[in-house]
């Protein structure tokens, strides 16, 4: 099977509906990044991030596709000219190694956000269900069934859900806003929180979120919030644990529906991009 007739086939795998609309392949962002998909395709590897790391490994293994969750080159679109006319370095550094290993690049994000299916005709959220998978909350899901966001955990502390969520993700460490010690049971995953968070607020007060598990969190607005709620003794917490972190669980439970979507025998493994923090705490 080539390249391009596996991406077909995986494309067509999925709901197709994101964002309220059929994907358009001529607007979505999950385009072949690089490479030359006409070829006969080796083997697969889904990873959240084709990081030069990644590249070596898969091309170790001799698989010669990655698919992967956000952008090769570091910008939304993965626009080149501007890296081509400043001829950045690490920009020609990690295009040589993918022209020495052949190696093609596709990303899948409309896609898999938009459903794979469950088997009863229903469709869920491939990056969200394979989190709640990976972390055994999959029973706890409330709310929307198709985009779990928001779960019901037996109760714990912020301190043990983070020390659970770095053992089961292969994480370095979070970070945490608020008291440690804080009762946690009502835990939300809120899409970006980059600014105006006004939403996510008050969905935090009328929902009695205990817990918001960020993707990223910048320190104003519902970072400010949570601690001041903290300081109130009002069990409010934020784990920050990463845009990949939280969202790379997603593309390694691909894996396990890659051969029904294919419906042809091709090696498909996962490579974790990694934690892309390291901590260093005060003695």
């Amino acid at each position: 099977m080539k390249i391009i007739e596996a991406i077909e086939k995986v494309k067509n795998y999925h709901k197709g509906i994101f964002e309220g609309k059929k994907i358009d392949d001529q607007t979505t962002r999950d385009k072949i990044l690089y490479g030359d998909a006409n070829q006969e395709c080796t083997g697969i590897v889904t990873t959240c991030w084709a990081s030069v790391d990644v590249i070596r490994k898969a091309h170790a293994q001799g698989a010669n596709l990655i698919i992967c969750h956000e952008a090769l080159f570091w910008n939304h679109g993965d626009h080149t000219d501007w890296l081509i006319e400043s001829e950045n370095t690490t920009f020609l550094a990690k295009k040589k190694l993918l022209d020495e290993t052949g190696i093609v690049v596709w990303r899948d994000h409309d896609y898999i956000h938009s459903g794979i299916p469950k088997g009863d005709g229903t469709y869920i959220d491939g990056i969200f269900y394979g989190l709640s998978e990976k972390l055994g909350w999959s029973d706890y899901i409330i709310g929307d069934k198709e985009n779990p966001l928001f779960f019901d955990l037996p109760e714990t502390t912020a301190k043990d859900l983070a020390e659970d969520i770095i053992n089961k993700l292969n994480l370095n460490g979070i970070k945490i806003l608020g008291d440690t010690s804080t009762k946690v049971k009502k835990v939300k995953i809120p899409f970006h929180v980059l600014g105006d968070a006004r939403d996510s607020i008050e969905e935090a007060n009328k929902k009695d979120i205990d817990c918001f598990l960020t993707l990223e969190l910048v320190d104003f607005t519902l970072a400010e919030y949570i601690r001041d709620s903290s300081m109130l003794n009002m069990n409010k917490v934020a784990i920050n644990m990463g845009h990949f972190n939280l969202e790379e669980p997603g593309m390694e439970y691909m894996i396990h529906y890659l051969p029904d979507a294919l419906n042809e025998d091709i090696p498909c493994t996962y490579i974790q991009s990694g934690d892309m923090y390291s901590y260093v705490t005060k003695d």
